[in-house]
């Protein structure tokens, strides 16, 4: 009998807790009783929680009148084709960038709706980021394992997300190919196993490069064993995406179908011939970033996509100062790559990126006030896709009114690409990548700064997915 109040006394403690005295800085009884008073048990408020215990919060939050009235014309848009699919992967980087590519192929040779293959280079970049991995492993071998750098690259082995770096240590290298030259796998589609499993495959050579170099292993030796380690890699990559082509046959058509001529092309001589931009040199990284002094120029270590590639640099400028370079390049035809915090108030369902999209604040009663720095400064926001800046609605007076990218999740709202407002470009736009020749002055001589770094993992370096 005593042992069955026992277990009736526990039970009624768990339901109805009581609290001594809270120490400093816990929730005492009391707090929890004001709690309780401050909740108006409304109608309403019965309302709400009932609403929100049966749907979704972003539904509910939808500011419906903000539908109303959308003009999805633009005064000034580059000329493209096409809407690419990344499907499930984290290749937005690469679609991006071989978007921007493949813009001005068509504008400059008169060609017909191209895409260039995704699969193609992410094959290199794989092999040439496993490199990066397994040399930096050897660099920092003398450092403990709990020293912050090689705490780092055993986070980050391996990833199918990445930046515009990767467009010019890759591209720079190994060229560009139609896609019909190589074409997607499953594995490329879906990228995760693949990755995952190389990545698991690299933490194991790593721990085995430190081992030997812990064992006074000669540096030749180390080298040797990493190039073994690669040629691990390289098979993997092949049995999930295929041999890389050394050289392909492929026909030049003009925009009208017409055959202009066929051709037998290397990679590299493909993206000489129809392309040629010095993608390391000629293009600069804008970055709006208020938590850090504009006007300066950054660079980030460990952000690239090659051992023997370059630390991308980017210059901080505020907002109005992107968007001057920005409108110049649209209305000279050029697009742009382009990244975002894109995950902020997306209208799926019309493709469009709007702050008053979602009326969070109503719906609670309550209050969301931080601004862009101080999002930056929390972790509540960052850049974490890219896409394809291709046209700005301009007033009577030159103010943007609304930006369009194109995107690489298939057809959808708009035919695929996206609408973006001048007020969320200005909340939650990252990076932008322009050729030089549209940097302003000021722009300009923040490039001749020696570069303030920044260690690989400051929150700007996040891979764009």
């Amino acid at each position: 009998m005593k042992k069955s109040l026992f277990f009736i006394g526990a039970a009624f403690a768990l339901a109805f807790p009581v609290f001594a005295d809270a120490p400093a800085g816990g929730i005492s009884a009391s707090d929890i009783a004001n709690f309780r008073n401050a909740y108006e048990k409304t109608p309403a408020n019965k309302a709400i929680h009932n609403a929100i215990a049966n749907n979704d919060i972003n539904a509910l939050a939808v500011n419906h009148a903000n539908k109303n009235n959308f003009d999805t014309s633009f005064s000034h848009r580059v000329k493209s084709k096409g809407i690419t699919n990344q499907r499930s992967s984290g290749r937005c980087w690469l679609f991006t960038g071989l978007n921007v590519l493949r813009a001005q192929m068509m504008r400059d040779h008169d060609l017909p709706m191209l895409e260039l293959s995704q699969s193609y280079n992410f094959f290199w970049d794989q092999l040439e980021k496993a490199n990066l991995f397994l040399q930096g492993i050897i660099d920092t071998s003398d450092k403990p394992m709990s020293d912050k750098t090689v705490d780092w690259l055993f986070r980050n082995p391996l990833s199918d997300g990445g930046q515009f770096t990767g467009i010019s240590d890759i591209i720079s290298r190994y060229g560009v190919v139609p896609a019909e030259v190589m074409v997607e796998t499953n594995s490329s589609n879906s990228t995760s196993r693949m990755s995952n499993l190389i990545g698991l495959k690299l933490k194991e050579f790593g721990l085995e490069l430190r081992d030997k170099a812990a064992a006074k292993a000669k540096p030749a030796d180390l080298q040797k064993r990493k190039t073994e380690m690669l040629g691990e890699v390289y098979r993997m990559l092949v049995l999930n995406l295929g041999e890389s082509p050394t050289e392909f046959t492929w026909t030049r058509r003009d925009s009208k179908g017409n055959v202009v001529n066929t051709k037998t092309y290397t990679p590299k001589s493909f993206y000489d011939e129809y392309l040629g931009n010095d993608l390391t040199n000629n293009y600069v990284m804008l970055m709006n970033d208020p938590s850090r002094e504009y006007y300066k120029l950054y660079e980030i270590e460990y952000d690239r996509h090659a051992y023997d590639g370059k630390n991308w640099t980017y210059v901080n400028l505020p907002v109005e100062d992107i968007k001057e370079m920005a409108i110049a390049s649209i209305k000279d035809s050029t697009a742009m790559y382009f990244s975002c915090d894109v995950g902020k108030f997306f209208d799926r369902e019309r493709g469009v990126l709007d702050v008053d999209y979602l009326d969070f604040g109503s719906l609670f009663g309550t209050t969301f006030g931080m601004d862009k720095k101080q999002r930056i400064l929390t972790h509540s926001s960052g850049s974490s896709h890219a896409m394809t800046l291709v046209a700005v609605d301009l007033d009577e007076n030159g103010t943007p009114k609304k930006w369009m990218v194109e995107n690489s999740w298939g057809p959808g709202a708009n035919g695929g690409p996206v609408i973006m407002s001048d007020k969320w470009f200005d909340e939650y736009m990252f990076r932008l990548v322009v050729d030089k020749k549209y940097l302003t002055g000021k722009a300009a001589e923040v490039l001749k700064q020696k570069p303030t770094l920044l260690p690989a993992w400051d929150p700007m370096f996040a891979d764009e997915q």
